[in-house]
């Protein structure tokens, strides 16, 4: 799962046109254009398609928490230089405002079965001896399940 099929996913969950995203960025003082914008969000095989960084990706992040909780004690948080599905589970996490259990009946709603005990793993710090790395399949499906209960499907 690439940095662009994350913020492909929000994007939706979110309902956030190309303006919304650059809003979303300037939250965070980082200023991109609506060419940017478009280009991340463009297929895998098309031309224009550009990869968007962990920074960048980071940065986007921060600002979703910032605007869905407000910033913390008014200031604006440094994007990290390198990502993992840890710590973008972990933003979402705080963003969405999401405790243990709403994340694992997010995953159960996206039919994933995952025990406490494993995802408490990932919230860990690395150096932690009961430590997991999150695997992409787990955060495809938490996005899977965050889209579900954000834009549930209309029938």
């Amino acid at each position: 799962m690439t940095n662009n099929d994350v913020l492909r996913s929000l994007r939706y969950t979110l309902n956030a046109p190309n303006h919304g995203i650059i809003a979303i960025f300037a939250l965070t003082n980082i200023t991109v254009t609506k060419e940017q914008v478009m280009a991340w969000l463009e297929a895998d095989e098309s031309e224009s398609f550009a990869l968007i960084s962990d920074e960048l990706l980071a940065g986007f992040l921060n600002g979703v928490i910032i605007q869905r909780r407000g910033a913390k004690d008014g200031v604006i948080p440094k994007p990290e230089t390198k990502l993992n599905y840890n710590i973008i589970m972990r933003k979402l996490k705080i963003a969405f405002d999401l405790k243990d259990d709403d994340i694992l009946a997010l995953l159960d709603g996206a039919e994933f079965r995952l025990s406490k005990h494993e995802l408490s793993a990932f919230f860990r710090r690395p150096d932690h001896k009961h430590y997991r790395a999150c695997q992409e399949q787990v955060l495809r499906y938490f996005l899977r399940g965050l889209q579900q209960k954000i834009r549930p499907a209309v029938s």
